[in-house]
């Protein structure tokens, strides 16, 4: 067994697609704006799929407004490099918390992805 896809709610699916893929680096494995469906993809992992789901049921809203409120990350990156990452993604605007830091689990960094959440990147 193996996860093939999970998902995040986010405030604006096209706009946040335009950031995953512009900024982060994610591909596009799938593509529906008038649906407002937009699957991504890390690099190399085709199989995997991240779901930027619109965030219009209010059940999901709430939660997505709820963990945000906390300052909590709703989904973790791995990353090659957090700090070569922190500084590429700080260059292109992106906003973080606080420069990476080392912790129990090891080096990582949080930013707000703009469309209601944020994200760790954890170094891999």
């Amino acid at each position: 067994m193996r996860v093939k896809m999970c998902s995040i709610h986010v405030t604006d699916p096209a706009a946040a697609h335009r950031f995953y893929t512009e900024t982060l680096g994610f591909e596009t494995l799938m593509a529906l704006p008038e649906a407002h469906l937009f699957i991504v993809s890390s690099p190399g992992t085709p199989g995997l799929g991240l779901l930027l789901e619109p965030s219009d049921n209010p059940v999901a809203e709430a939660y997505r407004r709820g963990v945000y409120a906390q300052g909590l990350p709703a989904i973790v990156f791995g990353s090659a490099d957090v700090r070569a990452d922190y500084e590429r993604l700080t260059a292109a605007g992106v906003a973080f918390q606080g420069e990476p830091a080392e912790g129990p689990a090891g080096l990582a960094a949080v930013f707000d992805d703009t469309f209601g959440n944020f994200v760790q990147l954890h170094q891999d």
